[in-house]
């Protein structure tokens, strides 16, 4: 024969009627109905056959079974307490491991500086990057979150934007006083292009103007690479123009050893965004680390505020 579960819920609120000295007082304390309250003492009693309380207009006590019954149903609701209390402790404490995707430039240049306080922080959480501009999929490959540098498509998974990223046509001074420096994009045709194939169209180039509209060209390339991290050496050496995302060249531009092309042209900025599988819910690891990185990120020195 299989036995019922125990009516735990029950049997702590006959508890906290005995404590209190009647149904309102324990309604008060748990946050019930008084209704609540009775149906479940009446469901107690029901069930064994027997009363526990005695009722009267004015007062209210406990039977002899009611007494019998008191001590162990007073341990159901203390251990039943005890352990809400710490659960709820154990949530609030981030252990674990967390999975992360970043791109590969940008990782190794801001994420990685942004590691020590927070491990520092949180010692029981262990973080594990994948660095790759690659786009994962983050339910299907695993991952808690993703930072993202991009026009994000429509999709399921939840997206918290950080900062706008200026992509800027950068070149060395030397190279641009040998060459010339250009004023409208159709001139780039006569310029050598060092060019990032991460893109969403290879070696396409749109620029737009407030007065002039937009401008497409298609630059003649020395260099393709996939990561943009790489063209900064040709770059500074006086090899080319580039479109560049400003936090791989700010510091060059601001040292002078390379300057932004066409200011008066603008490439679409892209956003740096946070990403996360559809749920709302997620362990307090990933968030006490989505909070940090919003924190660092979104100040640094290239961001323009979203």
């Amino acid at each position: 024969m299989t036995r019922r579960l125990p009516d735990f819920e029950a049997w702590a609120i006959f508890a906290k009627v005995a404590e209190r000295g009647s149904f309102a007082g324990a309604a008060e304390a748990l946050g019930l109905a008084n209704p609540t309250v009775s149906k479940a003492i009446a469901r107690l009693e029901a069930r064994l056959g027997v009363a526990l309380l005695s009722r009267t207009s004015r007062r209210l006590s406990l039977t002899e079974a009611g007494r019998a019954a008191l001590t162990r149903a007073g341990r159901i609701l203390q251990e039943g307490e005890a352990l809400e209390d710490e659960a709820a402790e154990q949530s609030d404490v981030a252990r674990g491991l967390v999975r992360i995707s970043a791109p590969l430039s940008f990782g190794t240049a801001y994420v990685g500086a942004t590691l020590p306080d927070f491990l520092a922080a949180y010692p029981e959480i262990t973080l594990d990057f994948a660095l790759s501009d690659r786009r994962v999929d983050l339910v299907a490959e695993g991952f808690d979150l993703a930072l993202r540098i991009a026009a994000l498509e429509d999709s399921s998974l939840l997206a918290r934007r950080l900062c706008t990223v200026r992509i800027l046509l950068v070149a060395a001074p030397a190279y641009l006083d040998a060459h010339g420096r250009p004023s409208h994009p159709a001139q780039l045709k006569d310029h050598c292009a060092l060019a990032y194939t991460g893109g969403s169209s290879r070696g396409v180039w749109r620029f737009g103007h407030p007065q002039f509209g937009e401008e497409t060209v298609e630059p003649p390339v020395r260099v393709w690479t996939d990561n943009a991290d790489m063209l900064n050496p040709a770059l500074l050496a006086g090899q080319g123009l580039a479109l560049q995302p400003e936090f791989l060249v700010w510091r060059e531009i601001r040292e002078g050893r390379l300057e932004v092309a066409m200011p008066e042209w603008s490439v679409a900025p892209l956003g740096l965004h946070l990403i996360t599988p559809p749920s709302p819910l997620r362990p307090r690891r990933v968030t006490v680390l989505i909070d940090h990185l919003a924190r660092a990120l979104a100040t640094a020195p290239w961001a323009v505020a979203s």
